[in-house]
């Protein structure tokens, strides 16, 4: 695969931002091997954002020739009082599941997912053991407090809550782990920017762990990439409609899928009748194409994994309607020639097809017992 073709691979959508784009090409050209991973809190169901949008870029990535891993966060979820605050239960019931749950994910997206990699994060930590808590004292000698108390916003805090100081270490380990895994292109949902920035900040100053290549016999060190995939919209409406100019951003990014939303976003494990309420329900405005939940997961997962989208109509409505891309799809809502309507069941239908793996996987016994279990460990906790 020559270098433009494997490039637009890692720059496709759902990407959304590449710090940077020059060490990509950089990585490409000289052949640097590239080592992915991103990582994830094991705790609570899976939902679509972190199933299949996540998933997908990674499949982009595997095509491009990178090495994929997912890293389970099992300490970073219990530092984050995930599950009761039980680091066992994380361990036990929910690594397994997301485990399998990403795997099926993976071959959705037409991926191989027996060649990524699945790392438990306090394995990798007794693995390398003095080495690891090396690199996170490094990271916390070269940024400073008000910088992570900043940063929490990764574990899904608000900016200047009150937190325990365990929380102070979430985004030290978080990029500590960057540098464990030998990691030199670190992906991620949008909203963990600020540790990625921390850790191409932090690069050139580590002595334990520093990633480092050789070019021409030279021995470089090299900065992380980073790679941010975009955020699929949960179905609810914001709190504040219209939007204001100026608070777009801020808006949008608050209205993120969320899986302590359960009636706002779809589990990967959701029934086909719970997929169709979720849709019926959820905000679409006509003609409205800027802020539109279902449109959103038109074009970050239909027309990412199927390329298209047939819209059945009775004839007195226009009769069916078929798009090949999500361009053709957005110009005729914007017109008014497509009502949410006929837009909102097509759209549940495709969601119900994609996800018919997971379920048909979950809905075995041995499997449906962890699931269940968890899904009674995330209501009692």
């Amino acid at each position: 695969m020559d270098i433009a073709h494997r490039f637009d691979l890692i720059t496709a959508p759902p990407t959304e931002e590449i710090l940077t784009e020059v060490d990509v090409k950089t990585a490409l050209e000289t052949g640097i091997p590239l080592k992915h991973y991103i990582g994830f809190e094991i705790s609570g169901l899976m939902h679509l954002g972190t199933g299949l949008v996540t998933m997908s870029k990674l499949v982009d990535l595997q095509k491009a020739g990178v090495k994929c891993s997912v890293f389970l966060a099992d300490y970073h979820s219990w530092i984050n009082k995930k599950l009761g605050d039980d680091l066992d239960l994380i361990r036990k019931t929910a690594a397994q599941y997301y485990i399998d749950g990403f795997k099926k994910s993976i071959e959705i997206c037409g991926g191989d997912a027996d060649k990524v990699d699945f790392v438990l994060g306090s394995k990798l930590y007794e693995k390398l053991g003095n080495d690891y808590w090396s690199t996170v004292i490094e990271v916390a000698k070269n940024t400073n407090l008000a910088r992570i108390k900043r940063s929490i916003t990764i574990a899904g805090r608000a900016e200047g809550e009150s937190v325990s100081f365990a929380l102070m270490l979430y985004p030290i380990m978080q990029v500590a782990d960057i540098f464990a895994q030998g990691i030199n292109l670190a992906h991620a949902g949008a909203d963990q920017r600020k540790a990625h920035v921390i850790a191409r900040e932090v690069a050139p100053h580590l002595t334990v762990m520093p990633l480092k290549y050789k070019h021409k016999g030279h021995e470089h060190i090299y900065k992380p990439i980073a790679l941010h995939n975009s955020l699929i919209l949960g179905l609810q409406q914001p709190p504040i409609w219209p939007i204001p100019d100026g608070q777009v951003k801020e808006v949008i990014t608050s209205m993120k899928m969320s899986k302590s939303k359960p009636n706002t976003c779809v589990f990967l494990t959701d029934s086909e009748d719970n997929i169709k309420a979720k849709l019926m329900g959820a905000f679409c405005p006509q003609k409205e194409t800027d802020y539109n939940p279902v449109l959103n997961w038109c074009k970050h997962i239909v027309f990412k994994l199927n390329k298209e989208l047939e819209i059945k109509r009775p004839t007195k409505y226009g009769g069916n309607i078929h798009f090949n891309s999500y361009e053709d799809l957005e110009r005729v809502y914007s017109k008014g020639e497509l009502h949410p309507a006929d837009l909102k069941p097509a759209v549940a239908q495709e969601i119900i097809d994609i996800l018919k793996p997971v379920r048909d996987y979950f809905d075995k016994p041995k499997h449906h017992e962890m699931l269940h279990e968890l899904e009674m460990l995330t209501i009692k906790k």
